[in-house]
């Protein structure tokens, strides 16, 4: 019965998703249905445009050619209507000369037959109609204006849409996600030498598969890249998973997008968990700071607990990677004593994790390291066989060592401006390195048996103060948080002496 049920369990599991899957595709082609009417509309008024524009420009072209006609018309007649009034006047002098001449030869006088001859022969030397070109300065020939649009026909004959880029193809294999960044490869399923540019799209999510039509989320757009890679830096991945798509651009045109990929950017987020850290420890999401009178109202229950003894805290719920759970521990679990100790608020359970701490030189004393979830409230880290740590003490002279189940190890190096913690769950491995230097500081070889929390203990009238906490991240990513601690001196306890800074990347190596 047990095991049936499992199965139909099982079954409605999957025949759930799959629904979900098959909603989400009908979404998808109700999308792909209206996107079709509306591209269509747009693309219709503007192949309009288009040929307006077309027509416009044939329009004024033919009045152009037109006034072109008139303006050649215009310039010869005008030259043949001059050379025609210059000819009539020609004629004119001519003819008038003609008959001076013919009444000339009826002179009977021989001495004004003479004169008249003289008269005659001067007048012929200066007549127009002698010195006149008899030669049309313009033809009638109108040939030099005559069009043929036979080849401009056959390139109207040719119109066609715009050849579009195809879509390009992502390569999973070659996209990377690391270090607060992804890297997107792509290439085109054929060489095209017309593209332009690619532009990128992205956008986060938290679902598996193919994007969501109704993911709230919209996509962000990265224009004009010239390659086929592109990386996106400074990220921060407070979601699972990531979106990608992308298309071609030629200079008129942009094609269709890719088929879409989604990578895996899921992370640990965590803040301070204010539920268990000691009660003189003022804790917020992001800050922590030595409160002298906090807790003074439970310090009579405390100390009646004390006084009855521990009693065993369940573990707590498993809580999966980039979830936001309530907090690990319960108030009965708060640290006390002389355990000035604040942990993350969410579990690590598996894989390959890095962060990296660093102070300034004139910080005092600070832990960093791991714990298990079920480490106890008088617990210091690094003093049971359920926390390891990396301990720094400035007081009076300086100290640098690992510390585990109560045995400090010495470290006989100078301490690093920046400490790297590299956990590998998996592996039971945790490693602390120069994180400038890469050099390797001490590193715990170990089997992990619990959920392990990140721990930091602080020494008294210190202040921590994490401003921009991103969270413990996985598959090769980064995470930032800072660690601001305001030491008060032990000998001027009013007096503000010392202010340091601790920057905490977070970054999982592998899956």
């Amino acid at each position: 019965m047990d095991a049936q049920k499992e199965a139909l369990q099982r079954i409605i599991s999957t025949l759930a998703n799959k629904n979900d899957e098959i909603q989400n595709f009908i979404d998808t082609l109700n999308h792909t249905l209206k996107g079709v009417q509306e591209n269509s509309s747009n693309i219709l008024s503007e192949l309009d445009e288009e040929f307006d524009s077309l027509y416009s420009i044939l329009d004024e072209v033919k009045e152009s050619m037109i006034n072109s006609i008139k303006q050649e018309q215009a310039r010869k007649s005008q030259e043949l209507q001059s050379q025609i009034s210059q000819c009539n006047n020609a004629l004119e002098n001519s003819e008038e000369l003609l008959e001076f001449a013919t009444r000339s030869l009826d002179i009977k006088e021989p001495e004004e037959f003479s004169k008249a001859a003289r008269q005659i022969k001067d007048r012929v030397t200066m007549a127009s109609a002698f010195r006149l070109s008899l030669k049309p300065k313009v033809s009638d020939n109108m040939t030099h204006l005559m069009v043929d649009f036979s080849q401009e026909r056959q390139m109207l004959q040719t119109l066609k849409f715009l050849p579009v880029p195809k879509a390009p193809e992502i390569d999973p294999v070659e996209c990377l996600v690391a270090d607060n960044s992804v890297t997107v490869a792509w290439r085109m399923p054929e060489e095209d030498n017309k593209i332009d540019h690619f532009i990128l799209e992205h956008r986060k999510t938290n679902f598996d598969g193919l994007p969501r039509v109704k993911d709230e989320r919209c996509w962000e757009i990265i224009d004009n890249i010239k390659g086929t890679e592109y990386t996106l830096s400074g990220l921060k991945f407070d979601s699972k998973y990531m979106n990608f798509r992308v298309r071609a651009c030629n200079k008129a045109v942009a094609g269709e997008y890719s088929d879409p990929v989604t990578l895996e950017t899921k992370a640990l987020n965590f803040n301070l968990d204010n539920s268990s850290s000691h009660l003189n420890l003022k804790v917020e999401d992001t800050c922590v700071e030595w409160d002298p009178t906090g807790g003074k109202g439970q310090e009579s229950k405390i100390k009646g607990k004390e006084n009855k003894g521990r009693s065993g805290t369940p573990s707590p719920k498993r809580t999966s990677v980039g979830s936001r759970p309530p907090a690990v521990r319960g108030s009965r679990d708060r640290f006390t004593g002389e355990s000035y100790t604040v942990l993350g608020d969410t579990a690590i359970e598996s894989g390959q994790h890095y962060w990296e701490v660093k102070a300034q030189k004139d910080c005092k004393s600070y832990s960093v390291g791991v714990a298990y979830k079920t480490l106890g409230k008088f617990d210091q880290l690094g003093k049971t066989n359920t926390s390891w740590c990396i301990h720094v003490n400035n007081w009076l002279q300086n100290t640098f060592s690992a510390k585990h189940n109560n045995k400090v190890k010495a470290l006989d190096v100078t301490v690093p401006e920046k400490i790297g913690v590299f956990c590998d769950f998996d592996g039971g491995q945790l490693s602390f390195y120069d994180a400038n230097s890469k050099q390797l500081l001490y590193s715990f070889k170990t089997k992990f048996t619990q959920p392990l929390l990140p721990g930091f203990m602080v020494s008294m009238f210190y202040i921590l103060y994490m401003p921009n906490l991103l969270g413990l991240v996985t598959i090769r990513r980064i995470f930032y948080f800072f660690f601001i601690f305001f030491s008060l001196s032990p000998i001027l306890p009013s007096q503000i002496c010392d202010f340091h800074i601790f920057l905490v990347y977070f970054i999982e190596v592998n899956a």
